[in-house]
């Protein structure tokens, strides 16, 4: 039979939990937010009844459609099943455009995806930003309760701001979404953004002090969710400091001199 693209039913749990349990060591998120995904631009790849891959649109502030979850069983994976899927979403945002939800794509990706980088080259998309993610143990880390604040524009210092892995760009409508999708926390009088669900956390003061006084109370919001282990995800710039944030006991996933995460892009309205 030919696979089939669909939009996610209830009953493709199982096989999207199957997908996740091979992906990342297990460690993958696609599972946890299943529920909450289904009915919004959420896609399976399905062959001979199986769910073998997946895939998600989500609007952005700035009328940008973010592309997520893109997954392909481990068994069926370099058949082509992958690039099926990312054109499918290239087709679906075109869709989008012209109905003038979105002006254009983007996703952000691990810079050792390979196979995710090479299609985004073939298909026009270009590196927007580049970010690095250090991960930390939170048992390396006396936890400090930091103090719950509300956000304001003001505090947005970056002006592409990670929330998890999604981007967003600094704005009054971005303002409201982050507000949505992540809390605001202040120590020291040093503030720091994690995502509702998840411990990826984005400092808004960047530098070696700044870092030493947040990763206390990041460690503490990590021990509440139960996590051993999150996740801080700062800018380029700062690439002059790893050597003294990996001094702090942060460590590279993998190790490298350069930005571990890029962020794409792919314009399909005139700007």
């Amino acid at each position: 039979m030919e696979p089939l693209i669909r939009e996610a039913r209830p009953e493709d749990k199982p096989f999207i939990e199957e997908i996740a349990q091979l992906t990342w060591g297990g460690e993958d998120y696609l599972a946890r937010v299943f529920d909450e995904w289904l009915g919004d631009n959420f896609y399976v790849l399905e062959l001979d009844g199986k769910v073998i891959g997946t895939a998600k649109l989500t609007l952005l502030p700035g009328k940008v459609g973010w592309l997520e979850g893109l997954r392909v069983h481990p068994d069926y994976r370099g058949r082509g099943y992958g690039r099926k899927l990312h054109g499918f979403m290239l087709d679906l945002g075109k869709k989008f455009a012209r109905e003038g939800k979105v002006d254009a794509l983007e996703f952000a990706t691990y810079f050792l995806n390979r196979e995710s980088i090479a299609m985004a080259e073939r298909t026009g998309f270009h590196i927007k930003a580049r970010f690095f993610v250090l991960g930390a143990k939170t048992e390396e880390f006396g936890p400090e309760e930091p103090e719950r604040v509300e956000l304001a524009l003001e505090d947005l210092t970056l002006g592409l701001i990670p929330i998890g892995w999604r981007f967003a760009r600094r704005s009054e409508e971005a303002l409201d979404w982050i507000r949505e999708n992540a809390e605001l926390y202040n120590t020291d009088g040093f503030h720091f953004l994690v995502p509702k669900k998840g411990t990826t956390f984005t400092p808004l003061n960047i530098g070696l002090a700044t870092l030493k006084a947040m990763l206390p109370a990041m460690a503490w919001v990590a021990k509440e969710r139960g996590k051993e282990e999150f996740d801080v995800m700062l800018p380029s710039g700062v690439k002059p400091l790893l050597p003294g944030i990996k001094r702090l006991g942060l460590f590279l996933w993998d190790e490298t001199e350069e930005p571990n995460v890029l962020v794409f892009r792919k314009k399909l309205v005139s700007e």
